[in-house]
């Protein structure tokens, strides 16, 4: 189910004065994910299998991030009558992997969303400063009218995504959805305070206990790029 946005701060939307606009968390409550997400924890769990798992833990968050993808109606002609189904209307979304991590999440997504388009958006966390910066872009110039979903395996501080977000918004964007596999208390406080009153929403498997001295999600599950894909000095 939907679970209710924490607390944000109080920001109207322009041209809709009545309505508060705030950032919406929804933690996929499902077995499957719980026993995905179990499996993607464990120490034990090898690259291989672990990049298994996260393919298809994402598909399972996919298609709770998609419930509210833009559709239009199309006609069609069944074997048997005419009907009306539904189509995903133009312009199409736009599927954006934060590098390197969020490439591990990008198959589960597209399989849900193959007419998508693909941007790419590189960035990196100063370890000391735990701030995020931009050493590589691959987007549309403009996002106007566009649904954007961002994947990236961990919420934690929150300043990678709301980086991201930002830029998403700067070019256009007004519908953003991000893919997280895990979130952070403190990610989420971030990310309604920097973010409030645009148009985000959060779904992840888990809303985790805290983040450690380092910035790690507290019980997490480690480096997601370097379980991914090992690590790569």
């Amino acid at each position: 189910m939907w679970g209710e946005a924490r607390p944000a701060r109080a920001v109207w939307a322009a041209g809709a004065p009545d309505t508060l606009v705030r950032m919406r968390l929804h933690v996929v409550d499902h077995p499957l994910v719980a026993h995905k997400l179990t499996t993607l924890r464990d120490q034990r769990t090898d690259s291989p299998t672990f990049r298994r798992l996260a393919d298809e833990l994402v598909t399972l968050l996919a298609y709770e991030a998609t419930r509210d993808v833009r559709t239009e109606q199309v006609d069609i002609v069944t074997p048997v009558s005419g009907t009306t189904g539904v189509k995903l209307s133009h312009p199409r979304p736009l599927v954006v992997p934060i590098l390197r991590a969020g490439l591990g999440m990008l198959d589960g997504m597209m399989r849900l969303l193959p007419t998508a388009e693909v941007g790419f958006l590189g960035m990196i966390r100063n370890e000391e400063t735990l701030e995020a910066s931009t050493y590589a872009t691959r987007m549309p110039e403009d996002l106007s009218g566009r649904q954007v979903y961002v994947l990236d395996p961990m919420l934690a501080t929150g300043g990678t995504l709301v980086a991201a977000i930002q830029e998403l918004i700067k070019r256009g964007a007004d519908d953003v959805t991000a893919v997280v596999l895990l979130a952070a208390p403190e990610g989420v406080e971030v990310m309604e305070r920097e973010l409030a009153g645009t148009p985000v929403t959060v779904v992840t498997a888990s809303v985790d206990q805290r983040l450690n001295d380092n910035g790690y999600i507290v019980p997490g599950l480690g480096d997601a790029g370097d379980r991914l894909y090992g690590a790569a000095e």
